[in-house]
């Protein structure tokens, strides 16, 4: 049989009316045991792992490999199921992490994190829209896999010490040094300082008239003098092969590239930040994530190689 009919419920017949039979679709059984487990954390494991490998593909499949593990575990013997969930996916994100560490070796020019489409809370979380910010993730790239581990599980998702060494098979005392390592170094290249919702939507508006209007000198008013604009087109959409650097170099791009000739700017959430993005025939063509520091933009990251554009399509949920 390939499959049932919904069962006929009796329902009473309102007075004067004659009895009928409704169909009703039968309930779903809710979730239990390891699945109801993994199914209540999936949204905090996939930020762990897309923390960690800036790639939402990657992060999928490591939550596959972590839930296959997972099913196996007998419940009765774990003491703190968060914390053994995310033990398991950072394993899985650590052996994944010299995969794609392989293919960014030959990537064809600068490698960008996949961006994602987040949702409204995500921005009121500051602790967490900073740390998936592109900005912060491009720092996290200057770590040692076993660094960004240990950094995203101590600083952003407050793991004791005890639980992080479980996960990357070190010891505590080696833990803590690698923790204060990797704090200062993401101290010195982290971004400056977070601004208000009112100073980025201002400064989001403002950037988007000057991109629209082709204005130079508006786009000078808004970009800070060490403005830096990173493009990944992945060597398959054009984009620029190298880091473009300074305000003047910036506005000329963006000036002369006529971005919103080929089609309408739409302002949006990427990664916790502002953005715009470009559609075409319905498709995102390219996403613009601005990095804003007391009301200027300090960094623009547009990603238009088309095989990381898939997760804007709707938005993600990250949690903490």
């Amino acid at each position: 049989m390939c499959g049932a009919a919904p069962h006929a419920t009796f329902q009473p017949p309102a007075s004067g009316s004659r009895s009928v039979f409704r169909r009703t679709r039968p309930r779903r059984p809710l979730p239990h045991g390891p699945t109801a487990s993994f199914v209540a954390h999936r949204n905090l494991l996939f930020t762990v792992a897309y923390e960690m490998l800036g790639s939402a593909a990657d992060a999928e499949d490591v939550l596959q490999e972590t839930w296959l593990r997972w099913a196996d575990v007998a419940l009765d013997t774990v003491r703190n199921q968060r914390a053994y969930l995310v033990r398991i996916a950072t394993r899985q994100v650590l052996i994944r992490l010299r995969t794609l560490d392989r293919r960014k070796e030959t990537y064809v020019g600068p490698w960008l994190p996949e961006p994602l489409l987040t949702e409204p809370d995500v921005a009121e979380d500051v602790e967490l829209a900073d740390s998936v910010s592109m900005a912060m993730l491009l720092v996290l790239e200057t770590l040692t896999p076993t660094e960004r581990a240990v950094f995203v599980l101590r600083e952003v998702f407050a793991l004791d010490y005890d639980e992080i060494a479980e996960a990357v098979e070190k010891t505590p005392a080696a833990v803590r040094q690698i923790a204060h390592r990797a704090r200062s170094h993401v101290a010195a290249r982290r971004p400056r300082g977070g601004v208000s919702p009112d100073e980025s939507r201002a400064a989001l508006a403002a950037f988007q008239r000057a991109v629209e209007t082709g204005d130079l000198q508006s786009l000078l008013d808004i970009l800070a003098p060490d403005v830096v604009f990173l493009g990944d087109g992945g060597g398959v959409a054009q984009a620029a092969l190298s880091p473009i650097v300074g305000v003047d170099r910036v506005a000329a791009l963006l000036a002369a590239s006529r971005l919103a000739a080929a089609g309408p700017l739409r302002p949006a959430q990427v990664n916790g930040c502002p953005a715009l993005v470009l559609r075409l025939d319905g498709e995102v063509d390219t996403v613009m994530a601005l990095r804003i520091d007391d009301g200027l933009i300090t960094g623009l990251y547009a990603v238009r190689n088309p095989e990381k554009l898939s997760r804007m399509r709707r938005e993600t949920a990250l949690r903490r």
